[in-house]
């Protein structure tokens, strides 16, 4: 049974940020409280909270918590401070275009609210609940326009995890599977591992397990396999960043997922909020891409799985290009090709 309720991911609790730890998960659940502005950009960085839209809402809690904190005696200097602790939270991911695009909306309400610092303070909060309270309205919306794409009685691939935990809302990619089957639609769910962090198989399958939802885990190299036996109809990921032309960075794998998928004609959706767009990169060439540590791949939990000193590889995404996906699926509607005019339509650019 799929309803519209979804785990308290974040929550704004007036002096302090409380969201779940999702490195503790699926063993724990276990949240935390955090009163200081460090420590959420920290949870952010150390994937306690991860997921684009989720991250773009923590770092918005991040800088209003921070702002809040602020002892500044004239407008001038608090602004001084705000752009120390704006450029602090941005250091913490820089692929997720969401988080760029919430501090940034903060930034403007510091620049253009009232002269006075307390009501910059409190215009700031405001504004950082308004951004969840869309993002989460955004996969709602995104998620019945994606449904509709996915055939009755199909077999669904989904790749890392796209649900509540990593939108703060209803999900993007895995939230349009959930409505999919709420509507009646009788859907086969498979889920990455998802390496080297296990996001699919901790966090999706704890999602779809709370949901009710069955589903059957696979690792990361056997989706080729299971697509040349016509067991997969077709694959839904989320996005970390869409440039302008419709190429789109994800998680690690993805890229993989995409020519798969094409080989075996089969459909790739994308499913992100325009919040991930970045028009101001024409293609996936400029998207900045993570390099994390190299003991995420080396070990797991504590556990060492690798012999000492490997060189190490770890970009945290990878880009597909856009010719490889199907559609890309947003709360404004569903875009295709040629996505450099669909995109502009939907985030409102003036062409030429």
């Amino acid at each position: 049974m799929v309803t519209e309720e979804t785990v308290k991911v974040i929550e704004w609790l007036g002096d302090r940020v409380r969201l779940i730890d999702q490195t503790r998960l699926p063993q724990a659940e276990v949240y935390l409280d955090l009163t200081d502005y460090h420590d959420v950009a920290a949870a952010i960085k150390e994937l306690k909270i991860r997921g684009a839209p989720a991250i773009g809402v923590a770092g918005a809690y991040a800088l209003a918590l921070g702002a809040l904190h602020v002892k500044a005696a004239t407008r001038k200097e608090f602004l001084k401070e705000f752009e120390k602790i704006k450029q602090a939270i941005a250091s913490t991911r820089p692929t997720a275009r969401n988080l760029f695009w919430s501090l940034e909306r903060l930034a403007q309400v510091a620049q253009t609210s009232s002269e006075d610092v307390a009501r910059t303070k409190e215009a700031l909060v405001n504004e950082a609940l308004r951004i969840h309270a869309e993002e989460a309205e955004a996969t709602l919306k995104l998620s019945e326009f994606g449904a509709a794409l996915l055939k009755d009685s199909s077999a669904i691939l989904t790749h890392c995890n796209t649900g509540a935990l990593a939108t703060a809302g209803y999900g993007t990619a895995l939230g349009v599977i959930k409505w999919a089957i709420k509507q009646g639609k009788h859907i086969r769910v498979l889920a990455t591992e998802t390496r080297p962090l296990l996001q699919g198989a901790r966090l999706t399958c704890w999602e779809l397990k709370k949901a009710d939802i069955p589903a059957t885990l696979i690792t990361d190299s056997m989706a080729g396999y299971l697509m040349s036996l016509g067991k997969i109809d077709g694959v839904i990921v989320g996005a970390d960043r869409i440039a302008a032309n419709g190429d789109t960075a994800n998680k690690i794998g993805t890229y993989t997922l995409a020519v798969l998928a094409k080989a075996h004609n089969i459909p790739f959706y994308i499913a992100a909020p325009t919040s991930t767009i970045d028009l101001s990169l024409a293609s996936g060439k400029g998207i900045p891409i993570e390099e994390r540590r190299p003991e995420e791949v080396t070990g797991f939990q504590g556990v060492t799985t690798a012999p000492a000193d490997m060189a190490v590889a770890n970009p945290a995404f990878d880009v597909t290009p856009h010719h490889l996906i199907t559609a890309i699926i947003t709360e404004k509607g569903v875009v295709g090709e040629p996505y450099g005019e669909g995109i502009k339509e939907i985030c409102h650019v003036q062409a030429g």
